[in-house]
């Protein structure tokens, strides 16, 4: 727990010395009442604080799905586990870890927590890095009663997050991008309602496609056959083989890839790693394309 004293603690402090002074050189005793419960006031302010900063549990309530680099709404959730006092004036802020800085870029104020009572707030959250986060700090801060003393204990919240590495586009990737888009609308064969042929109609089959003069013709019932879209498919290759001091292409490549997937997440997808090969949407969907790139490491 750190301690910090306030503007109004200096200068309630002073004025104690102050009078503990005057009461000493006068023996007053009016004097001496006034210093000993100024005194006892600091000593009841550093003690309720303590105890507003004990026995506080906090919870980050995250989406599925989260990518680097992004601001993501979530919950924090702070509960009091005392049964009968209640916590008062509780600021929640982050605090770097492991040279990682903090993913709480806002502080969140919690005027009042009741005892064994529990309180969502919406909070803005951002990872810098993908990859997986197991340790996230957090720091309680309280000026409760009097504001003379601000106390702050750190609370580490161990969760397994896992973040997909960032798929915000770049000005670098946009001509890449139109070019996929133009070889896939090139290559596509037609649409949905493209006729192909007229064939005879089978009973489990909707009336919506009946050709009448067809069946006219025939006597018997005639419908039309549309040429169904033969979607291409793009393939992604992710070679992780690097040299040293390629670190920074290695990830620039891996948010090129994530970038890709998520642009084309319409089209079928196949994504080749040295070992690794997943197909969309036979293997997997677009996510589990982003939870392996989130985890790759050069090979």
């Amino acid at each position: 727990m750190r301690y910090r004293v306030t503007r109004g603690g200096v200068v309630f402090t002073t004025a104690l010395l102050v009078i503990a002074a005057a009461a000493s050189l006068t023996a007053n005793n009016l004097l001496f009442l006034i210093a000993a419960a100024m005194l006892a006031t600091l000593l009841v302010s550093g003690f309720v604080s303590r105890l507003s900063l004990a026995g506080l549990q906090v919870d980050l309530l995250l989406p599925e799905h989260i990518s680097a680099r992004r601001p993501t709404a979530a919950r924090i959730r702070l509960r009091n586990l005392k049964w009968l006092m209640p916590s008062v004036s509780i600021q929640i802020s982050g605090e770097p870890i492991d040279g990682r800085e903090s993913i709480l870029r806002t502080p969140i104020y919690y005027p009042i927590l009741p005892g064994r009572a529990a309180i969502e707030e919406e909070a803005e959250v951002y990872f810098p890095r993908r990859g997986e986060h197991g340790h996230n700090l957090f720091v309680f801060t309280t000026r409760f009663p009097f504001g003379f003393i601000e106390k702050q204990i750190n609370v580490t919240l161990r969760r397994d997050t896992l973040v997909y590495p960032a798929i915000e586009p770049r000005l670098e990737w946009e001509p890449l991008a139109a070019m996929i888009r133009g070889e896939l609308e090139s290559q596509s064969p037609g649409g949905e309602h493209d006729f192909y042929r007229i064939r005879p109609y089978v009973s489990s089959e909707s009336a919506r496609h009946l050709d009448w003069k067809s069946s006219a013709r025939t006597g018997e019932l005639q419908v039309r056959e549309f040429a169904r879209e033969q979607r291409q498919t793009l393939e992604i290759v992710l070679d992780r083989r690097i040299g040293p001091g390629q670190e920074e292409w290695f990830e620039s490549a891996i948010e090129c890839c994530a970038f890709l997937a998520w642009e084309f997440q319409d089209s079928p997808l196949v994504l080749r790693s040295q070992r690794f090969v997943a197909r969309v949407p036979e293997d997997a969907d677009i996510y589990g394309l982003l939870k392996f790139l989130a985890l790759a490491a050069p090979d």
